[in-house]
């Protein structure tokens, strides 16, 4: 029997490394319980879960990312108050840090549908929805994932990065919403490796001077309970 019930927990303003290491102790136990009931011929329920937080200036490459796409040394990374992992999702190297609303979903698939691409789309499109709440059109850019403003001319810009793992149908990692995130620190990286592509930010776009995470947050939830046709549960 599929479980469509999702656990939120806001993890508030939390360090990558440890978040990080969350995320793979739940994912961990979603993975033992699959393979404990095919093994042991059971039927116990695998639970989901999706995290939100927010992390300190920190910089991520994707296990087949090209470390020369980070354009700092490790002194210039102290001066800025930053720091870099590289880690096992796919993608490129990307930024996190203040004012960026990050969800990690981490989801036994087999509860929803085993279809990874279907999968990013979804995660896609619970971004597009919330943008255009704030009268914003987003797009998909094909062969790019993430999600996009004005894709097709020279104005193309990246708002939502997106990178994931997968194993067993089991995910983790996920996306990041520019929301008031300072652009400056993109300055220091190719983000996705793509050269000719701008960030954005939801800031930015709209013009103001502060988007309340909170609110932002409740919008992309709606859509993925939604989109997903999940019942969420909040941990708050």
């Amino acid at each position: 029997m599929q479980n469509k019930s999702i656990a939120v927990t806001e993890l508030g303003f939390k360090d990558f490394k440890e978040t990080w290491n969350f995320q793979e102790r739940l994912f961990q136990q979603i993975i033992d319980t699959k393979v404990a009931n095919r093994r042991e011929d059971k039927d116990d329920e695998t639970k989901n879960h999706l995290l939100l937080v927010e992390h300190p200036h920190v910089y991520t490459l994707g296990k087949n990312g090209d470390a020369k796409n980070l354009l700092l040394d490790e002194a210039n990374l102290k001066n800025i108050g930053a720091r870099f992992y590289k880690i096992n999702r796919g993608g490129d190297i990307t930024y996190h840090g203040p004012g960026q609303l990050v969800a990690y979903p981490i989801l036994d698939l087999e509860n929803f549908f085993t279809d990874i691409h279907k999968y990013l789309r979804f995660l896609e499109e619970v971004v597009i929805l919330t943008l255009d709440e704030y009268g914003i059109k987003a797009q998909r850019s094909e062969g790019e994932t993430g999600v996009w403003l004005d894709v097709g001319t020279p104005f193309a810009r990246k708002i939502c990065a997106m990178g994931v793992r997968a194993s067993r149908w089991t995910t983790m990692h996920g996306l990041a919403l520019n929301v008031n995130t300072n652009l400056g620190y993109f300055d220091h990286i190719v983000p996705c490796g793509i050269e000719d592509k701008a960030v954005t930010s939801l800031h930015v776009e709209l013009g103001k001077e502060d988007i309340p995470l909170a609110e932002v947050k409740s919008i992309m939830l709606k859509h993925f309970e939604k989109r997903f046709e999940a019942q969420l549960n909040y941990d708050l």
